[in-house]
């Protein structure tokens, strides 16, 4: 992103700042979503490696640059945490990397859920925004999240419509996942709901273990010898889940748990989150189909 961008939105979240102070907030959602687009655009052209140790690497330098901005501060002991966890091969857990503040007013970061005004600007606590692990914790709420539940196998299914075993056994010529792979990872994911659903429905705020769910996709240890095995079983475990929380009261969707990762969630937010995360995949699929049938 070149300096002008930078600049742009610098002065476009000032005056979406200021549209705001004067009741114009429809005015103001269109300037901050400029922003966001914009950052977007810019950060989707920039190509970092995967490698664990070089992604280490680029967030020490950018640690060094956080440490001028004596507004960010307070990310610097956890940043420094969740860099050991990175180049240790695990997941940083959330009481090590907890959810960040940042004051809507003066961009002031607080490390935890605030509890008394901004020391830079006292805007009141309930003001600042918090930063999440992912969105997709509150993407869907119960209703929608019952739609997207109950369609998506019919989705994958087409997506594997007529396709052999060995096209979906096929690897991009980048590199990276075949469909059964990613095939795999959706079934893999299910899973985990599935058990964390059974677990927060019968026991009150259990704990959640973390899962790198992403590093399972390749090992072929005990899958089906065929990706229709594996589809089945994705199935099969949807249905599972379908059927005890058709059955939960709406309050029961606000059952929570203790998730090493991410903190406090609720079955809603787990829901919500393996719901919106196998959609993700499709685009992939999408992408190695055509691929291989161009080749």
């Amino acid at each position: 992103m070149g300096n002008q961008a930078k600049i742009d939105i610098l002065y476009w979240n000032a005056l979406a700042a200021q549209l705001e102070g004067v009741g114009q907030y429809n005015n103001a959602k269109l300037f901050r979503s400029a922003v966001e687009s914009v950052a977007r655009r810019g950060a989707f052209q920039i190509h970092l490696s995967s490698d664990r140790a070089g992604l280490a690497q680029e967030l020490r330098l950018v640690l060094a640059t956080i440490s001028n901005h004596e507004e960010c501060l307070a990310l610097i002991e956890p940043l420094e945490r969740g860099i050991l966890a990175l180049e240790s091969g695990r997941l940083p857990l959330f009481e090590e990397t907890p959810n960040p503040y940042v004051c809507r007013t003066c961009g002031q970061i607080i490390i935890e859920a605030p509890s008394e005004p901004c020391p830079q600007c006292l805007a009141q606590p309930k003001t600042f925004i918090q930063y999440l692990p992912v969105y997709w914790l509150d993407n869907f709420d119960p209703f929608e999240a019952m739609v997207s539940l109950r369609q998506t196998p019919k989705d994958v299914i087409a997506l594997l419509d007529g396709l052999t075993e060995e096209q979906l056994q096929w690897v991009p010529i980048e590199g990276g996942w075949s469909i059964r792979n990613t095939i795999s990872h959706i079934r893999d994911a299910q899973g985990v709901m599935e058990f964390r659903i059974e677990q927060m429905v019968k026991i009150d705020n259990p704990k959640l273990e973390s899962k790198a769910v992403f590093e399972w996709a390749a090992h072929e240890e005990e899958r089906p010898p065929t990706t229709e095995e594996i589809y089945q079983s994705y199935h099969d475990s949807r249905q599972k889940s379908i059927k005890v929380l058709e059955t939960l009261p709406i309050e029961g969707w606000w059952r929570t748990g203790e998730h090493e990762e991410f903190g406090m969630v609720s079955i809603k937010q787990q829901v919500s989150y393996f719901a919106t995360h196998e959609i993700t995949h499709f685009p992939q699929i999408d992408n190695i189909i055509r691929q291989f049938t161009e080749y």
